[in-house]
This record gives structure tokens, sequence and C-alpha cells, in this order.
């Protein structure tokens, strides 16, 4: 297990900005990628994006190409998501996992027991 705290988040109005960071704090040592997923009111969880946190490559969903960028400071064990150019289709909870893997295919696996508690992003049109 990874434990994680998130921050940021909160309300904004179509095309504004907000933030999210998510920070590991124990058994940062074991961590390949970290990242970002999201729970929309009426959709099922989705990936968002992630980070490989030693070479800091990246990788998004469709959804949020071009407008949402993933970063990460590994001294501090810190990611970062910084949404821009917000819509309807964004408000969701956001979880951050802090031990993420990836399968050849492409695909993003977030571990059990390496999530962030959660924070509402709403954004009104």
């Amino acid at each position: 297990q990874v434990p994680v705290i998130q921050s940021g988040g909160g309300s904004a109005p179509a095309g504004g900005s907000l933030r999210l960071s998510c920070t590991a704090t124990a058994r940062t040592g074991i961590i390949y990628a970290m990242g970002w997923f999201r729970l929309p009111p009426t959709r099922e969880r989705e990936f968002v994006a992630g980070i490989i946190v030693r070479n800091g490559k990246a990788d998004y969903a469709d959804s949020v190409k071009g407008r949402f960028t993933i970063s990460n400071d590994y001294s501090k064990h810190t990611i970062y998501l910084q949404m821009d150019n917000l819509n309807a289709e964004d408000t969701a909870v956001y979880l951050c996992n802090g031990d993420m893997s990836r399968h050849e295919n492409g695909s993003w696996y977030p571990a059990t027991g390496a999530w962030g508690q959660g924070t509402q992003v709403t954004v009104s049109s």
C-alpha cells in the first residue's frame, strides 16, 4: 500500500481552471507510476492521466488530452493535475492513486490500497 493525500479541486465555471495535487506519504521507493482517475455522477470510474515518476513520461485519456497536464515533483513524491478549459463533463470526484502499473497493451492499473480520499470537482456551464 502507498498512502496518498490529495488536495485542491473545488468549483469552476466552464472554461476555467483548477489544480489538484497528490502526495505519497509512505513506501515511496516502490512507486513506478502515479495518476488520476475520476468518478462522474452518471458514469463508471475512468482513467484521466498517469505519469511514470522517474522519467515524467505522461499519458492521458482522450477526453482530457490538450486540456489537462499531469506533472510530478520526484523529490516531494507529489503529482499535480492542472485542469484547463474545463467543461461540464469534467464534473466528478477525482481520485489519486499512488501505485499504478501499466500493461503492455497500454492500460493503466491502480493498486488497491493506494487511493486518495477523493476530491470533488464541479464545473458549472
